[in-house]
């Protein structure tokens, strides 16, 4: 399985971010349904989310489709080949976004060294928490960079 990491083996990977306005914790099956209508309700605005055009996501699938892919998502986590945070709302616990922690395209993870850590990193808010983008992003680039071992982060970046 160490052939198969994203962080060394050392590295604690961090439970979670909270800021004013939101908190991350891992994405899990226990989110699926305030997930699912999260993104169903913004899929349009999730499209056209600087990161997102071309990757053909969001399409439209089930809930059961999601919960597998929330799954899939955890088990990546448990492994380290990749970190999903939900992005909760501070003040009312609701889903509002996501922040996905991978590597890059066409890279699969290996055995990362100190100098050759690298991660592409996606988020995207609720169309009617639009105004948190920017913020989220910011929080996120900063944690990114003081607590996580990349070398190098892709992530587009927002006005």
């Amino acid at each position: 399985m160490s052939d198969q990491l994203f962080v060394p083996v050392d590295f604690a990977v961090p439970g979670g971010l909270t800021a004013e306005e939101f908190r991350l914790e891992p994405l899990g099956p226990q989110h699926n349904n305030a997930d699912y209508a999260a993104w169903t309700a913004s899929i349009g605005h999730i499209q056209a989310t600087p990161g997102f055009a071309g990757t053909g996501w969001p399409h439209e699938m089930s809930p059961a489709e999601n919960l597998r892919d929330l799954e899939r998502h955890a088990q990546d986590f448990a492994e380290r080949r990749g970190f999903t945070y939900t992005v909760l709302s501070t003040s009312t616990g609701e889903v509002i976004g996501c922040v996905y922690i991978y590597p890059p395209r066409g890279e699969s993870p290996g055995r990362p060294s100190a100098d050759d850590q690298h991660a592409a990193v996606s988020s995207w808010v609720r169309a009617d928490h639009a105004t948190l983008d920017p913020v989220l992003y910011h929080a996120v680039r900063a944690w990114l960079e003081r607590d996580w071992p990349f070398h190098s982060i892709e992530y587009a970046p927002r006005v």
